[in-house]
């Protein structure tokens, strides 16, 4: 089966939710309870046909989730900085320059000079803290556009690469 990236993603999502569904009502049907003195109502659950259930539903998604793996290490992107990366590499490229994001948030959020409060009332001149925010300020806004870039080019290449599934 023919399938692109976004659609095996909305197809393991719909498989997950089924398998969801069986372990629930496994919950709650495996086992019942009744008085001494009544017909037990037992309810329709029978192991082996959901363990088979189960286990078809594993193999679906352990196929589409290597067809995916196999995609993603196999097509590539090409950012405009002319850097070629695989999907695979642009998603750990992707979390790396996030969290370099938080942190050049965190810098550009301070003020460009404060003043330390430990030293009042001891005698001695006045200190602050300063920070340049020229540099921090840029390289904010050049990782974000990174970001962007690549999260740009992996939505496209999501919705329109294909590859085979055998299901």
């Amino acid at each position: 089966m023919e399938m692109t990236s976004a659609y095996a993603n909305k197809l393991l999502r719909q498989l997950n939710e089924e398998k969801e569904f069986l372990l629930n009502q496994e919950e709650n049907s495996c086992t019942y309870v009744y008085a001494a003195d009544e017909e037990p109502l037992i309810p329709q659950y029978s192991y082996p046909q959901t363990e088979a259930q189960l286990r078809a539903l594993d193999a679906k998604i352990v196929k589409i989730k290597h067809a995916v793996n196999c995609s993603n290490v196999s097509t590539s992107l090409t950012l405009s900085s002319g850097r070629v990366l695989t999907v695979d590499q642009a998603l750990v490229v992707m979390a790396q320059l996030s969290q370099r994001k938080q942190q050049l948030d965190t810098l550009r959020k301070r003020q460009p000079k404060a003043r330390n409060n430990d030293h009042y009332g001891r005698s001695g001149a006045t200190e602050y803290t300063c920070i340049d925010l020229t540099d921090v300020r840029k390289a904010y806004e050049a990782i974000s556009a990174e970001i962007m870039e690549i999260q740009m080019k992996l939505d496209q290449l999501n919705q329109t690469v294909t590859f085979d599934v055998e299901l």
